[in-house]
């Protein structure tokens, strides 16, 4: 049985939640969500957008957050070496766009938490395709960051038959749990340093 998000937070020390609630109110964004816009936009990537700012969390996604005249690659770049936390949501003409490999690959490449969200659409069924307009290096790339999402343990979604408040509530709890993990593995680092860093004095 999952917790709710709010059980999630009131887990953690108060240290911890105070730097995640500081890191959730500093631009650009925490959670990246990698979406194809023709699919999910106006539901599954534009809904869970605002879910996730309604719990206080600050997600990008590009429809949100930028402005006619912004440069794509210069924001959504910027968005994703930000971001701790990455929401991939698979959808039938994801593997279409050349924009959602790219960012998925920037992720993995960048050692981002990816969670995959498979939207109404099977793993099997995903294949980054290459008309040759790309180069082979390019496509070798965005299929191992596919490879790897794929093989990763994510939500599954059915936009027709599904349960959209649950649906929801299982993705707020794994992001959040996901920020959790990193504040931790983080605050165990800051703590690991700051012992490397000890001078005994014997005198």
């Amino acid at each position: 049985m999952q917790r709710p998000a709010s059980a999630l937070i009131s887990s953690i020390g108060h240290h911890s939640r105070h730097r995640i609630l500081r890191q959730q109110r500093a631009p650009p964004c925490d959670v990246f969500i990698n979406h194809r816009g023709v699919d999910t936009k106006r539901n599954v990537a534009g809904l869970l957008y605002h879910h996730l700012r309604s719990i206080g969390l600050r997600p990008f996604l590009d429809s949100k957050n930028m402005k006619a005249g912004d440069r794509l690659f210069d924001h959504i770049d910027a968005a994703i070496r930000e971001c701790k936390v990455g929401i991939a949501v698979f959808s039938p003409m994801y593997c279409d766009s050349y924009f959602c490999p790219h960012e998925l690959s920037l992720m993995t490449q960048l050692g981002k938490r990816i969670i995959p969200v498979f939207c109404d659409v099977k793993p099997s069924e995903l294949r980054v395709k290459d008309d040759g307009s790309r180069p082979s290096e390019e496509i070798m790339r965005f299929r191992a960051a596919l490879e790897e999402a794929k093989n990763t343990v994510g939500l599954t979604f059915d936009t027709l038959r599904g349960d959209w408040p649950d649906f929801f509530a299982q993705a707020t709890d794994v992001v959040i749990e996901n920020l959790i993990e990193l504040e931790e593995e983080e605050e165990s680092k800051r703590q690991n340093n700051t012992g490397t860093g000890l001078k005994l004095n014997y005198n």
